[in-house]
């Protein structure tokens, strides 16, 4: 990029760039990096654009660090989700779009479920990296006790700052054995664990160098060692009758189902499709005493 280019001229060149770097969204990917400096969102910058208005001073190494595959997000400092802006960078996992269907699992199970009572629902999120699960129920459903675990002191970091103001109670810890002093009491358990096999290197640069590994790989050969144990926290939290939704790959969800069934004490187990038909989540209750499907 020469000096003296227009911000349009800029963008131009910087979707060249991006996509010549094989990265999956070039024209949005320039727009966000020139927002991220100029700071007037994207309806006017694409707005001032159309005028002479010059590139941004330091636009050019923001373009060359993406065009590098560093996440966008790691970047910019920021991830959206549903409708937060989360606090993100080096060593926590970069919540995806497609988390947010697994969150409206359960805000839909919220809403329809306890319409007339005063106390607010008990939650907890296992394994919550930066925080996007736990913030967006804590945002989105008054009232609820929102309870969040993560093992990586990193992503503790990061989800500290992102969950703190929104009342949310985080925990350094093991998934397998935190927030012992709530077994039997919790309303809903969600979790997006680990899930990827051990040989299973993800083909993006942005994941595969940059996603921090305890937050891809689950346990195994199989990658289901902490998936596993998301389910058995959840039935030793759950009160009986109280649901547990958890996100998955699209190839594990006849594994998870069987598995769920086989322990025989869920209810009603179901999978759930993203927003792209791919199988993504697993929900079930926990039976109640003496009763069966």
């Amino acid at each position: 990029m020469s000096a003296g280019q227009t911000l349009a001229e800029a963008v131009t060149e910087a979707t060249a760039v991006l996509r010549d770097a094989g990265v999956p969204s070039p024209r949005v990917d320039a727009e966000l990096l020139a927002d991220h400096l100029l700071n007037v969102g994207l309806g006017r910058l694409r707005a001032m654009m159309l005028g002479d208005t010059p590139a941004p001073e330091g636009y050019a190494e923001l373009v060359a660090e993406r065009a590098g595959r560093v996440p966008l997000q790691h970047i910019t400092g920021v991830a959206h989700f549903r409708y937060l802006e989360l606090a993100v960078g080096p060593g926590v996992f970069i919540p995806r779009p497609e988390t947010e269907s697994v969150v409206q699992l359960v805000i839909d199970h919220l809403r329809a479920g306890r319409p007339r009572e005063t106390v607010g629902p008990c939650v907890v999120d296992l394994g919550t990296g930066s925080g996007a699960i736990a913030a967006s129920i804590a945002s989105e459903v008054p009232g609820a006790k929102v309870h969040a675990v993560e093992f990586s002191a990193f992503a503790h970091a990061w989800a500290e700052k992102n969950l703190a103001p929104l009342g949310v109670h985080l925990v350094l810890g093991d998934l397998r054995d935190a927030l012992q002093e709530l077994n039997g009491t919790v309303d809903v358990v969600v979790s997006n664990p680990p899930y990827i096999p051990a040989e299973a290197v993800p083909n993006e640069p942005e994941v595969a160098l940059h996603d921090p590994a305890e937050a891809l790989y689950g346990g195994g050969a199989d990658g289901m060692e902490l998936p596993t144990a998301a389910a058995a926290s959840a039935a030793r939290l759950l009160r009986p009758g109280g649901y547990f939704v958890m996100e998955h790959a699209e190839v594990q969800a006849g594994w998870i189902a069987a598995m769920m069934e086989g322990a025989g004490i869920w209810q009603g187990i179901t999978t759930h499709l993203d927003l792209n038909g791919k199988e993504r989540a697993t929900s079930a209750r926990l039976a109640m005493p003496g009763r069966t499907e």
